[in-house]
């Protein structure tokens, strides 16, 4: 995986998405999907007079839950651009560290910056791991919403089928 990488993007390299915006309507349809009807996200009217934030925020797992669609726009607007092996199904696997850093109001805007940190690790079953420091941005705001290392790893889809996932 990490071998077909091209030189724009090699490790420390970065790559920016497009501005997406964070409504109502995106937040009550997280909550409604996720069981979660917090007042603070949910109810604008609550969290005017009683929220810290004095207006509703997205779910911080809302937040990462945006980071494929960030990352793949990031991939298709950059001039560089992350060239991933055409015989490998990428699959998440996990976070070494993720921090919720500062709440996104609604309707603010964010983008994610991602850059790859490490390009030889690889998993106890030999499989390549892609290890992305991930950044994601506010509009406005000098304080990001997030930040994470974001790890993906490429299975072959004959390891897939073989694995039952």
């Amino acid at each position: 995986m990490n071998e077909q990488m091209d030189q724009g993007t090699a490790q420390g390299a970065g790559i920016a998405s497009s501005w997406v915006p964070v409504t109502q309507a995106m937040i009550d349809q997280f909550g409604a999907t996720t069981l979660d009807p917090d007042p603070m996200h949910m109810d604008p009217q609550w969290a005017r007079v009683n929220s810290p934030f004095k207006g509703t925020i997205a779910y911080g797992f809302l937040t990462v839950s945006l980071l494929t669609h960030l990352f793949h726009d990031a991939r298709k607007s950059s001039a560089r651009t992350l060239q991933f092996d055409p015989d490998l199904v990428y699959l998440n696997y996990g976070f070494d560290r993720l921090r919720l850093v500062s709440a996104v109001p609604v309707n603010s805007r964010i983008r994610g910056h991602f850059t790859l940190t490490n390009s030889g690790e690889r998993t106890r079953s030999g499989h390549s791991v892609l290890r992305v420091s991930v950044r994601v941005e506010i509009e406005g705001n000098t304080v990001p919403a997030l930040i994470a290392e974001w790890l993906t790893v490429g299975l072959t889809a004959l390891e897939v089928a073989k694995s039952g996932m």
